[in-house]
């Protein structure tokens, strides 16, 4: 995508989505808005011989809220809860009402901004007053080239290879400021960090990291360990941590943004190149963005971001169960000659929770194609809400959520 000490703030730990059997048995001990239906045992059973099954009824957890607010929502509500939207940084309220009623679970703030802190604020204080779910708010915050907010109460940010270079408790200190200032501003997704490792000698064949100085190093082990205080640093200040491009940009020769063909012939399974994004994952990252560049030894026939095997490494090999974030799905030259509303379609059928697209105009036609799928597929309708609750998931975890 273009895209230690004693004040430390309490790590926000990860929370697996239950099974369904699970949901189910919490759906019905909650049915009284929260509270425990214990089984009262019968005029002639003592409660020393309640049986089994009454008193497991009887100590099973409620729902999450993140279940309880699926529950309520109907299906368009549960599509939108997939869609983060691109709408102008400079001003992002005009942008949502712009989206003609389409619901959407987050909005992109887009662009550059050089109005502050105090302005950034007030507007996604406005946004989230416009929704009944919370919305996401989710910025690109590198540093270097790619950094979205600044201005006054935003520090610069240095380059991710700058970044490489610090020792690890100046990297975390450093970001936990930054992580500050984004999170008082409102922002609780930051599409960052870049995970993906350039070989040394070949960055300025490598347009979309490696040339621009995205990347934090050539050396794998190096990256892991910079992404993994980048995620711990972000996440205890509140700011949940997407990181990208899984399964790695570093070894392309081209821009997915800008052009197509964008191939790494090399990624394999056991590829050393994946540890940034496995230590990511061991950090407990929130999200993991999928590249929309494709990897012949992976999935010869599909885009990453399309791919079932890709995520599927992501989800089995990896271990990751939290939100699959895809590239931008919209602007984005290298998935050009697919419909919009398909990318949508195929993204979500793959397995991505989260589909970005930096146009607001993209967000009414990925709404209405995810909903014709879902209505003449009860699979893919229930992929939708296994989706759904991820993200809901993600903003309880992060405080957006409450019940």
């Amino acid at each position: 995508m273009r895209a230690h000490g004693t004040g430390r703030a309490p790590r926000h730990r990860r929370r697996p989505l239950a099974v369904v059997a699970s949901v189910l048995v919490a759906l019905a001990a909650c049915g009284d808005g929260g509270g425990r239906s214990a089984s009262s045992p019968s005029a002639t059973t003592s409660a020393s011989t309640t049986t089994p099954t009454a008193a497991a009824s009887s100590s099973a957890p409620a729902a999450s809220c993140a279940q309880q607010t699926l529950d309520r929502l109907d299906r368009p509500a549960r599509i939108g809860q997939l869609l983060l939207v691109g709408v102008p940084i400079d001003d992002p309220v005009t942008g949502l009402e712009q989206l003609a009623g389409v619901p959407v679970g987050g909005v992109f703030l887009h662009g550059r901004s050089t109005a502050g802190a105090a302005a950034i604020g007030a507007a996604v204080a406005q946004l989230r007053s416009a929704t009944g779910v919370p919305l996401e708010v989710a910025v690109d915050q590198e540093g270097g080239l790619v950094q979205a907010l600044k201005g006054t109460g935003f520090d610069p940010v240095p380059s991710a290879l700058q970044q490489g270079r610090l020792a690890p408790e100046a990297l975390r200190s450093a970001t936990a400021t930054w992580a500050q200032q984004l999170h008082g501003a409102g922002i609780t997704l930051d599409l960052a960090p870049v995970a993906d490792a350039v070989p040394a000698g070949t960055e300025a064949q490598n347009p979309p990291i490696g040339a621009v100085d995205r990347q934090f190093g050539s050396d794998p082990v190096q990256v892991a360990a910079a992404v993994t205080t980048l995620v711990g640093a972000l996440q205890d200040a509140g700011v949940a941590a997407t990181v990208k491009h899984f399964p790695g940009l570093g070894r392309v020769d081209v821009n997915t943004d800008t052009d197509v063909g964008a191939a790494d012939p090399e990624t394999s399974p056991t590829d050393p190149y994946l540890e940034p994004f496995r230590a990511a994952v061991a950090a407990g990252t929130a999200a993991v963005m999928v590249s929309s560049a494709t990897y012949p030894q992976l999935d010869p026939d599909r885009a990453a971001v399309f791919s079932p095997a890709v995520i599927g490494l992501l989800r089995d090999q990896l271990g990751f169960d939290g939100v699959v974030v895809a590239d931008d799905l919209g602007q984005a030259v290298a998935l050009s000659a697919t419909p919009v509303g398909e990318r949508a379609v195929s993204a979500v059928g793959a397995g991505v929770d989260v589909v970005l697209t930096v146009r607001g105009q993209d967000a009414a036609p990925m709404s209405a194609a995810l909903a014709d799928r879902a209505a003449a597929d009860a699979g893919f309708a229930a992929r939708i809400d296994e989706s759904a609750l991820r993200v809901l998931a993600l903003k309880e975890r992060f405080g957006l959520l409450h019940c």
